[in-house]
């Protein structure tokens, strides 16, 4: 594959870094954007480069601000002088039950979650559809295909980046883009690890005990996704052999959503 210029939103940490890492291995261009200080942000550009990405830029933007998110893809393409990959990855969780669910809080789950996905794409499509090419990766959840109570507004957009990512294959079908949709179950990313801890807290056990408990509650094979695998997965998608793979869901969930 020759080199490719990605933007990957949510890239300072979790899923989103791992993506990075993987897809700067293989020696593409990287721009990302996600919540980090200075000198993480020079720190993850420097650690890109050194795995071998052709080169690394880094935007900021609010992904609740609908016209800083398009124009951040904008400066992206301005930048790289295009926009090959696109992977939504950027998102939040909260977790309550819908009665006491903040309304800000759903607000920013919808808006981080959904919505910017929705304009990102926008921002981006009219540049893959003048080259030919594209690939739009929409990181989703196994809980855009299945529900857990108490994440009302998390759900609700997992299962809207599906849908958006089906309709966008559907307008884009014969323009040489695909457009599709990872789910992964369980990921031992700090947002992952911040209900693990509340988990704990409230059941008065360990971190390292619920750990195990939360995926042997629902993963048969009992072991948490990587992030390096979701990149992997990414890097197929991106791939020649993946021309005709497009509006699909794609659980990375050890069988989860095969029970």
């Amino acid at each position: 594959m020759t080199s490719c210029c990605v933007f990957i939103t949510g890239a300072t940490s979790g899923i989103g870094l791992g993506i990075a890492k993987t897809i700067a291995s293989a020696g593409h261009h990287i721009a990302f954007n996600g919540l980090a200080d200075a000198d993480e942000i020079e720190a993850i550009s420097a650690e890109l480069k050194e795995l071998g990405a052709a080169s690394v830029h880094y935007f900021n933007a609010d992904m609740r601000d609908p016209s800083a998110t398009r124009a951040m893809i904008t400066a992206a393409q301005t930048a790289m002088g295009r926009l090959d990959v696109l992977i939504n990855n950027a998102g939040i969780q909260h977790v309550a039950p819908i009665e006491d669910f903040p309304i800000p809080k759903w607000d920013d789950v919808i808006a981080i979650n959904l919505t910017a996905h929705f304009h990102t794409i926008a921002a981006a499509i009219d540049g893959m559809r003048a080259r030919g090419f594209g690939r739009i990766i929409n990181i989703s959840s196994v809980h855009g295909l299945i529900a857990s109570v108490n994440k009302s507004a998390y759900i609700a957009a997992k299962h809207g980046v599906v849908g958006l990512t089906k309709a966008v294959a559907l307008e884009c079908a014969t323009d040489g883009i695909t457009v599709n949709a990872i789910c992964p179950a369980w990921v031992k990313t700090p947002l992952v690890e911040a209900q693990i801890h509340a988990r704990a807290q409230a059941n008065c056990t360990s971190f390292d005990e619920e750990s195990v408990a939360i995926v042997q509650e629902r993963q048969p094979n009992q072991s948490f996704v990587t992030p390096e695998q979701i990149g992997g997965l990414c890097l197929y998608l991106m791939s020649e052999a993946a021309s005709s793979v497009t509006g699909i869901a794609m659980p990375i969930d050890g069988a989860w959503t095969a029970q």
